[in-house]
């Protein structure tokens, strides 16, 4: 009889230990996707190095052409009054 309820509090026992591993393995399963789309959603948000480098060329060039324009109204204004 004792060895009866022994086995009943055994199994219990490992019945319920069991129960909270599968949980917290569940759970660690559904962290892990959410952080896997939360990556997936932050890369849409930043830029990437080679972008980041063609914008700031358009710039530059754009500076360029507009260095270009300045010196030749500046030229054209000194030729204007010599």
């Amino acid at each position: 009889m004792d060895m009866l309820v022994w086995n009943i509090v055994l199994s219990f026992v490992s019945a319920v230990g069991l129960w909270l591993l599968k949980s917290h393995s569940d759970e660690v399963k559904r962290l892990g996707i959410l952080l896997s789309r939360t990556r997936e959603e932050n890369a849409d948000k930043f830029v990437t190095k080679q972008d980041m480098h063609n914008d700031i060329n358009r710039v530059l060039q754009r500076l360029d052409r507009m260095e270009e324009k300045l010196d030749a109204y500046m030229k054209e204004s000194r030729s204007a009054l010599n």
